[in-house]
C-alpha cells in the first residue's frame, strides 16, 4: 500500500530533492507539495495525505502555527525537518509539543553519509510516523506545578493528541545479550494495587513521541520525590541540552542533562546526552554517572539497553525501569537484565504510545510487572516508589 505525503517547505530545492528521494522508493506517493505553512494548511484539508513533512521557518505562517491548524482540523501525522543546533532543538521541541511526531535534520548530509543510506532512514522514518495516526480530539495540556520552582512563567506545554500506533516489527535496537527463543505472544496488565516499595533509582526509556511523554510524567512528580531518575530519549547531541532545560522549568524535580561523574540524587533527574551512552556505576554505595563515546556499533546513541543493562548490575532488585512511546526494540534487552536481576518493569499501554514499539517489545517478551496509560505513569509512580 502506497503512503501519500504532502511536503511543506519554502525551499524549491528541498521540495525538488525531498520528493525525488521519496518517490524513488515505489512505496510513498508525493502528493502535493506548499511553500509555506498556510498553504500547507489548505492542502492537507483538502489532499488528507498519509504523511506531512514541515519545515518550520516559512513565510507567510510558520511550521508550529501550521502545525497546530493541522492538528484542530484534520489531524496528521508530521514529520519536522530542523536544524541541529540549539536554537533548532527548542524550535523543534515546540513542533512536537504542537503535535507533530517526529523530526530530521534538514541537512540531508547530517542524516546519513551516502544517498542509499539517506533514503533508507526517509523512507522508514516516513513509513513509520504513518503508522502514528492521530485522533481528531483536541491536545490535553500538561499537568504543571501551581507555582513553577525556578519562577520562570510560560503557558503549559500541549500533549499530541492520542495516536492508534502501527505495530513495529523492524528491530532496530542493539541487543545486550542473547534472548530465549520463546515469548509469550501477549503482554497481560498486571493489578496495580501493589504496596509501594523502596528503589534506588528509578530509569526511564523512549523514543518517539518520549519529549511529550517525559513532561507529562514527570510534571506530576514533587520535588521531594524520593529516588534517583535517570532518563534515555533518542535525541541528536544537539538537542539534549535544551531538553534537559525546559523539563527542568516545566517541573518540580531537577532535570540536567548528565555528565561524566554525577552522582545520583532524590528529586533529582539526568538525561543522558545525546551521541554517547550513559551509564551507572554504584561504588561503595554512591551511585555515578559514567558517559562514555557512542559506540558505532549501536545504532542508539544513547541507548535504553546500556544504561538499564548497567542498572541490573549496579542495582539488582533495587531498580524500576519504565519503557515509554518510541520506535523499534531499544530497551527490550536492558529490562530482560533489570528481570532477571530481580527489579521491576513497567511499560506504556498501545492505545496512549504514539508508537507502540518499545513498550510493544518489552510487554510481548512478558517483561512488563504492569501496563499503564501515559497519565497514568506519572501517579503512579508517585504513590508507588517509597
Amino acid at each position: 500500500m502506497t503512503v501519500s505525503v504532502l511536503v511543506v517547505d519554502d525551499s524549491g530545492f528541498f521540495r525538488k530533492r525531498l520528493t525525488e528521494i521519496l518517490t524513488a522508493s515505489g512505496q510513498i506517493e508525493v502528493v502535493g507539495a506548499a511553500t509555506n505553512g498556510r498553504e500547507g494548511v489548505e492542502l492537507a484539508e483538502k489532499l488528507r495525505p498519509d504523511v506531512i513533512t514541515m519545515d518550520y521557518e516559512m513565510p507567510v505562517m510558520d511550521g508550529i502555527s501550521a502545525v497546530r491548524l493541522i492538528m484542530k482540523k484534520h489531524p496528521t501525522p508530521v514529520l519536522m525537518f530542523s536544524s541541529l543546533t540549539y536554537e533548532g532543538a527548542r524550535v523543534t521541541l515546540d513542533a512536537l509539543e504542537a503535535g507533530a511526531v517526529d523530526f530530521l535534520p534538514k541537512n540531508f548530509e547530517e542524516i546519513a553519509r551516502d544517498t542509499s543510506q539517506l533514503q533508507k532512514i526517509l523512507i522508514d522514518r516516513i513509513l513509520d510516523v504513518a503508522g502514528s495516526k492521530p485522533s481528531g480530539r483536541s491536545a490535553a495540556p500538561v499537568a504543571r506545578p501551581a507555582a513553577p520552582r525556578h519562577g520562570v512563567s510560560r503557558p503549559a506545554a500541549p500533549q499530541p493528541p492520542e495516536r492508534p500506533a502501527r505495530p513495529v516489527t523492524r528491530d532496530r535496537s542493539a541487543p545486550v545479550q542473547p534472548e530465549p527463543t520463546r515469548e509469550p505472544e501477549t503482554p497481560r496488565r498486571p493489578s496495580r494495587k501493589a504496596a509501594p516499595r523502596h528503589y534506588s533509582v528509578v530509569a526511564i526509556g523512549t523514543s518517539t513521541g518520549g519529549p511529550v511523554a517525559l513532561q507529562k510524567v514527570l510534571a506530576a512528580l514533587p520535588a521531594s520525590f524520593p529516588a534517583p531518575i535517570v532518563l534515555v530519549q533518542h535525541m541528536p547531541a544537539s538537542f539534549t541540552p535544551a531538553f534537559a532545560e525546559r523539563l527542568n522549568k516545566l517541573c518540580r524535580i531537577q532535570v540536567k542533562q548528565a555528565e561524566d561523574g554525577d552522582i545520583l540524587k532524590p528529586g533529582h533527574a539526568l538525561l543522558a546526552p545525546g551521541g554517547k551512552q550513559m551509564m551507572i556505576e554504584n561504588r561503595g554505595g554512591q551511585a555515578r554517572v559514567r558517559i562514555l563515546p557512542g559506540d558505532e556499533r549501536l545504532n542508539y546513541k544513547p541507548c535504553v539497553d546500556v544504561t538499564f543493562g548497567s542498572l541490573a548490575r549496579s542495582f539488582p532488585a533495587k531498580t524500576l525501569g519504565v519503557i515509554l512511546t518510541g520506535m523499534g526494540a531499544d530497551g527490550k534487552e536492558g529490562c530482560r537484565m533489570m528481570k532477571q536481576s530481580g527489579s521491576v518493569v513497567w511499560s506504556q499501554d498501545e492505545k496512549s504510545s504514539v508508537i507502540y514499539g518499545m513498550p510493544m517489545a518489552v510487554a510481548k517478551a512478558g517483561l512488563s510487572d504492569e501496563i499503564l496509560p501515559l497519565d497514568e505513569v506519572g501517579p503512579r509512580l508517585v504513590e508507588g516508589v517509597s
